[in-house]
């Protein structure tokens, strides 16, 4: 007489969980920097996710500097501008900004990274479309109240102000004011009303 196999019932247990995306927080994401496993790489964190972008090419480089020198010509003492630096958003929010104008002194946020800003600048070349959607919505949740994104491609600024909650009820948070500006025109940052920021002169 043949035998005849029966395979054992398969047991599932109490509450079983599918398999998920870790989620870092900021704190993890920190530690893993300071531990030198992104060391060569340039990362930042978006709602937990640890992003990459591209090596850095000449034209961001140069606009870089140029925003760099115009941002400290505007805010002087009792200010900070911080470039490439940490923001911590939130817990699990760290988009590493080209630019953030800090209230404050240098030795004011030792030990810490802040956790807002007046002023917000990325400088785009090929992350344009995610810096004007993904960051726009971090940094409007998050409610910076003045985010520049200067397009070296288009060679134009994009300003973004007056976040405020999407009518939809999910949660989403927009930028209501959007404006475009050109080369020749000029703006000032909401911190600093009476400053005049020819937008030329952060273009390379």
């Amino acid at each position: 007489m043949s035998a005849v196999i029966v395979p054992p019932p398969r047991l599932s247990p109490v509450n079983a969980q599918p398999p998920r995306p870790k989620r870092f927080t900021v704190t993890e994401f920190h530690r893993l920097v300071s531990l030198g496993l992104l060391t060569g790489r340039r990362p930042f964190l978006l709602d937990g996710v640890i992003w990459e972008q591209e090596p850095m090419n000449p034209p961001h480089a140069d606009g870089i500097i140029l925003v760099t020198e115009v941002l400290r010509a505007v805010f002087g003492l009792g200010w900070v501008v911080r470039a490439q630096l940490p923001l911590q958003l939130d817990e699990f929010n760290d988009p590493v900004p080209d630019f953030a104008a800090v209230r404050g002194g240098l030795r004011d946020h030792l030990g810490q990274h802040p956790k807002t800003a007046d002023l917000v600048v990325e400088v785009a070349d090929t992350t344009f479309d995610f810096d004007t959607t993904e960051k726009a919505e971090r940094y409007a949740t998050a409610k910076i109240l003045d985010y520049w994104v200067l397009d070296l491609t288009g060679r134009r600024l994009l300003v973004l102000r007056d976040p405020a909650p999407l009518p939809s009820g999910l949660g989403a948070t927009a930028y209501q004011t959007q404006l475009t500006l050109g080369p020749a025109d000029t703006v000032a940052p909401l911190a600093a009303p009476t400053a005049t920021v020819r937008v030329g002169d952060m273009l390379p």
